[in-house]
């Protein structure tokens, strides 16, 4: 499921391509043709996200909400002008980070506008020089204002909006809890926008035993994960993808960046094709291989539904 990063890009790429622009909403595959028939022809004000939910608002007062859920991805494309990513969400079809690619139009010929859907597109967002296209997503639907405050109201702070008072109500809805750190993380309720990926990561970096009730974390910790999870989501964003290790753990054909640094080589920054896919995480997806700590074998269990990555030394709970 793609995490807060990604619809915090969605929103961003929304406002770039869209905002201020009039729009032909429709439902190609029909599902979706009264709430699209709502918004057709308005323009669209705003996007912004929270957690995992996409809020597009419209001039009418209403906004399309979308959570894309396990299997929902947009796709766009346009004329020359159009820029950023052409396909985000559905980890099944592209990873953890979001394709790129040009235009649809070489810029020799005015643009002619969105192709033919294909596939089961539940809504199309089509401007003067871009469209968007929405497949499999868990929630479509036009809401009014006051619905999505309701929406906010169910939900946990956001650690990319990191409003002041957040880090403390974060601590002690935790801390209220007997539920597994690790379960916890993946609530809505008590964090919004924290999926698999970074929940698995974060507890790690932060040496938490993800099986600890969130109870017996002290509160100084609670805020420590916090500040944690606010810096790894904010380099996701930037980023484009989940990097949870630093570039010591890089390789580089062949050699880690360490022993390149330490030789006085000089280091890639991170970009599309760096650091490599298998060196960007510490145990998600690990599993049988050694820790890049202490090099013992990283775990693997089910918890709230997902399967949960973690070393059972570096995250062994401290007497």
């Amino acid at each position: 499921m793609p995490e807060g990063h990604s619809v915090r890009r969605l929103a961003r790429q929304f406002g770039d391509v869209f905002a201020g622009g009039k729009l032909a909403v429709s439902s190609p595959q029909g599902r979706f043709s009264g709430g699209a028939a709502l918004l057709d022809g308005h323009t669209l004000e705003a996007a912004e996200a929270h957690g995992k939910h996409l809020f597009l608002h419209f001039d009418n007062s209403l906004v399309l909400h979308v959570h894309l859920g396990l299997y929902g991805a947009w796709s766009f494309g346009g004329d020359s002008t159009f820029a950023g990513a052409s396909s985000i969400g559905a980890p099944r079809r592209v990873g953890e980070r979001e394709a790129f690619g040009a235009g649809d139009d070489d810029g020799s010929a005015p643009y002619a506008g969105p192709p033919a859907p294909v596939g089961a597109v539940r809504v199309r967002l089509a401007g003067s020089h871009g469209w968007a296209d929405l497949r499999g997503a868990t929630t479509c639907e036009t809401i009014t204002a006051a619905e999505v405050e309701s929406v906010l109201a169910r939900l946990g702070p956001d650690p990319l909006r990191n409003l002041r008072g957040d880090a403390g109500r974060f601590a002690a809805t935790l801390r209220s809890r007997k539920t597994p750190l690790a379960a916890l993380l993946m609530d809505q309720k008590v964090i919004a926008g924290v999926g698999n990926v970074y929940r698995a990561e974060v507890l790690f970096r932060r040496r938490l035993d993800p099986w600890l009730p969130g109870s017996a974390l002290p509160d100084n910790d609670a805020r420590k994960l916090w500040r944690d999870i606010v810096a790894v989501m904010g380099d996701g964003v930037a980023d484009g993808r989940i990097i949870t290790t630093p570039p010591k753990y890089w390789r580089l054909d062949g050699t880690s960046a360490a022993k390149a640094a330490a030789a006085g080589q000089p280091v890639p920054a991170k970009s599309a094709h760096f650091p490599h896919r298998e060196d960007v995480h510490f145990v998600y997806k690990r599993q049988g291989l050694p820790c890049r700590v202490c090099r013992t074998l990283v775990l693997t269990a089910e918890l709230a539904g997902r399967n949960l990555y973690w070393c059972p030394y570096c995250q062994q709970t401290q007497d």
